[in-house]
């Protein structure tokens, strides 16, 4: 059997989000004790417990740069985290509009800390996917085999702009780097499921993950998701959704085979990031 793999993970640094964002999860959670919960997983030793209680394998840990709408965890602190842990695989975050060299830069965190992937944030840093500046991070992306996670779809946090969350923006890059494993965050939530749906059956490169959808709700957006079983990666989303046992139970629960379960909870991310286990 394939690990699980949590592919969508915001790691807990203190300071790291915007007010409005920490108010929202606190409105939002059903009651959840967020300042006990963050305050307890601060130290990724307490986080590998969390994830090995619940049933998870491994956890992509995302940075982020994104100080105008939600907030800004460094890629030095996430490789910090990381660093000694298997279980935890570093995701790096660009900003186009505060890096001048974002490819070189993107370079130089592979080689110094060993991040394992990119999380672009398009929707809260404000740029379209396929702006051609961003051409060249694609193309070190692509030469070092990384996966790159785009944010798609809705956002609730304070500034974001939804414009720049539409999934179409990923056809041409899809096809200008065909060997770039493109991983859809949220698969366009809210307005766009269509879309992200179409672009993964499309493109053999393009994969839709499922963090931040309600299960029950899944397969109404995408009923016909067993025919994309081998392009459907699974993440929590991570404290937004606190209760990560409750959130794989969701998804097992699913009039699903077996292994498209795997696959979507596992396999298909192993494979991304070239586990052992895959």
């Amino acid at each position: 059997m394939p690990p699980v793999v949590d592919f969508h993970v915001h790691p807990v640094v203190p300071g790291a989000a915007k007010p409005w964002v920490l108010d929202w999860m606190r409105e939002n959670l059903g009651g959840v004790d967020l300042e006990g919960q963050l305050a307890a997983f601060a130290d990724p030793d307490n986080l590998v417990t969390l994830l090995a209680t619940a049933g998870v394998d491994y956890a992509c840990l995302l940075a982020e740069d994104s100080p105008a709408t939600t907030g800004t965890t460094p890629n030095e602190k996430v490789a910090e985290l990381c660093a000694g842990r298997p279980q935890l695989i570093p995701f790096a975050s660009l900003n186009p509009h505060l890096s001048n060299r974002p490819a070189r830069e993107l370079r130089r965190l592979v080689e110094v800390y060993g991040f394992r992937g990119l999380k672009l944030y398009p929707t809260y840093q404000f740029f379209y996917p396929n702006d051609r500046e961003l051409y060249p991070v694609y193309a070190v992306a692509e030469e070092l085999g990384l996966p790159v996670m785009f944010h798609t779809g809705s956002s609730v946090f304070r500034g974001s702009r939804l414009k720049y969350g539409d999934p179409l923006y990923l056809d041409d890059v899809a096809v200008d780097f065909p060997d770039l494993a493109i991983v859809m965050a949220h698969s366009g939530r809210g307005f766009w499921y269509d879309r992200a749906f179409f672009l993964a059956r499309l493109h053999q490169n393009v994969y839709m993950e499922i963090s931040g959808i309600p299960p029950r709700r899944l397969l109404e957006h995408s009923p016909e998701l067993e025919r994309l079983a081998h392009k459907v990666i699974w993440g929590s989303d991570w404290p937004g959704v606190p209760d990560l046992a409750g959130a794989l139970e969701g998804v097992r629960s699913f009039p699903l085979s077996e292994k498209t379960l795997a696959a979507v909870l596992g396999g298909n991310a192993a494979r991304l990031l070239r586990l052992e286990q895959a």
